[in-house]
């Protein structure tokens, strides 16, 4: 029944996450945290960790990690694999077939005008759902921590949109600031 559920769950998440792995990560928080209560907050912050240093989409490594860490079997963990993937292969196979033949139709301009805004509402929700007392601390019980997050924050916003700054070098030289500070 538990494999049904995963199944069911990633399926709908892959389905309605527009905006890629980030976008679905405020999503899958909903379901496996808040909804289904599979994983904790601090194992879901440990699991999007674990999916942004593996190589693979971020929401399929997610999936994949929490449908093991769910089930504790590698059945979990092929189950929401695949559940995550499947609706981005239907869609895709059923887009190639009619996209090209209709892409200058009003009504499909439409659909993709709307999508946009809702991707980047996806896309924020996700930033913030990861703004939590695990990632940032408590300014209450621990200003020092979340000085330290949110100045660390600041210096990577800031290096990669103003200076241009490659992500990856930003996200080793933040991971070297972290184990220093810390």
């Amino acid at each position: 029944m538990l494999l049904l559920q995963l199944f069911y769950t990633f399926f709908k998440i892959g389905l309605f996450g527009f905006g890629g792995g980030y976008a679905m990560l405020s999503m899958i928080q909903g379901e496996v945290v808040t909804r289904y209560g599979w994983l904790t907050a601090q194992e879901f912050t440990d699991i999007i960790a674990i999916s942004q240093m593996t190589p693979g989409p971020i929401g399929i490594n997610a999936a994949t990690y929490v449908g093991y860490a769910a089930t504790g079997s590698i059945w979990g963990a092929v189950v929401a694999t695949l559940a995550v993937v499947l609706p981005s292969f239907i869609l895709m196979w059923l887009i190639s077939r009619f996209l090209l033949k209709y892409r200058k139709h009003p009504t499909l301009e439409a659909i993709f005008s709307g999508l946009r805004p809702a991707v980047v509402g996806l896309l924020a929700s996700a930033a913030l759902g990861l703004m939590n007392k695990e990632n940032f601390a408590c300014p209450q019980t621990d200003g020092y921590s979340f000085a330290v997050s949110c100045l660390l924050f600041v210096v990577a916003f800031v290096g990669t949109r103003r200076f241009k700054i490659n992500p990856i070098a930003m996200i080793i030289a933040c991971g070297i600031a972290g184990l220093i500070c810390y």
